[in-house]
């Protein structure tokens, strides 16, 4: 069998590339491989002289453009329209197969039955296949509230989500309920579960932020300090801090900077029993807290197997 190719790179086993069409015998081919839609060039030169033999086939595999010779033919008219203006009659055959690495609608609708998307944009296709499958998934999302939107190029495309935020309120906030599209504004408070050290939290956020400073104790009741003047950081128990801010889009992302941090620190250190800031301010306590305090900041620092190495005059301790 001869392979002659129209475009593909000739250093495929078995294959020739066509120089000058004059040189062709068509008698001696026996299979053309091409890489457009038959518009022109060789492959339409040679197709229409085949295409009136039936003993001739055209396997067109995977998506063609619209508007092409090779898109024409797939519908198998009766005849077709030559380059010279005059028809032929198409006796040949014609097999499209689906050889395409594109999703088809069996694996796009079990994709979106999976993720149940309120919006659905259609987009990179030929018009006609993708009103098609806007159709059928109107019909398989008719029980729901789905948009599905098929642009043209350069057609906006606009989307409304709705969410729903929950808030609880205490003191005067709870005192009346607010009317819809009130504007309510008052302190913002969370609970985050953290076991670790309280003076390691501090440290990792001076390292995140240029101002991260401390509250007297008896302004906060207990060991709290501040963020930029914007988030209040407090400690509450062995087990849980808390965080207190008013909202504001700067101060939101100081938050979620923050309970970032504190998810990331309690994943990486261990459990640390810190000692009430108010206990006995004795010497040999002082020692023992600090000693906690910078085991702790070094097991957050470089691990559980950390060595601390003390170099003197060249003597190592």
């Amino acid at each position: 069998m001869k392979w002659f190719d129209c475009g593909i790179h000739p250093a495929y086993s078995g294959m020739a590339s066509l120089p000058y069409f004059d040189e062709i015998d068509p008698s001696i081919i026996n299979v053309l491989l091409v890489t457009h839609g038959l518009q022109s060039g060789f492959s339409r030169q040679l197709f229409e002289m085949w295409c009136s033999d039936k003993k001739n086939a055209c396997v067109i595999p995977g998506y063609v453009v619209e508007g092409t010779l090779a898109k024409t033919i797939i519908n198998e008219p009766k005849e077709i329209t030559l380059m010279n203006g005059l028809t032929a009659p198409l006796n040949m055959q014609v097999h499209y197969i689906s050889f395409s690495t594109h999703a088809d609608f069996a694996q796009t609708s079990t994709f979106l039955k999976e993720l149940m998307p309120p919006n659905i944009i259609l987009v990179h296709g030929e018009a006609n296949e993708m009103g098609r499958l806007k159709q059928k998934l109107i019909t398989q999302f008719s029980d729901r509230n789905t948009k599905i939107i098929s642009p043209k190029n350069c057609q906006s495309v606009e989307m409304f989500f709705n969410s729903e935020k929950m808030a609880k309120t205490i003191g005067r906030l709870a005192e009346k309920t607010p009317e819809v599209g009130e504007t309510v504004s008052g302190l913002l408070r969370i609970t985050i579960a953290y076991s670790g050290a309280f003076g390691v939290l501090k440290h990792r956020l001076k390292q995140i932020f240029e101002s991260v400073e401390s509250f007297p104790y008896e302004e906060s009741e207990g060991p709290a300090f501040r963020v930029h003047e914007r988030l209040t950081v407090k400690y509450e128990s062995e087990k849980h801090i808390s965080l207190h801010w008013r909202p504001d889009s700067i101060s939101n992302m100081v938050s979620d900077s923050v309970v970032a941090l504190v998810l990331n620190i309690s994943c990486e250190i261990p459990k640390v029993a810190v000692e009430s800031e108010e206990a006995t301010k004795t010497e040999e306590e002082n020692n023992k807290k600090a000693e906690k305090v910078i085991h702790a900041l070094l097991v957050s620092l470089f691990g559980e197997n950390w060595k601390l190495v003390l170099s003197v005059d060249g003597n190592a301790s």
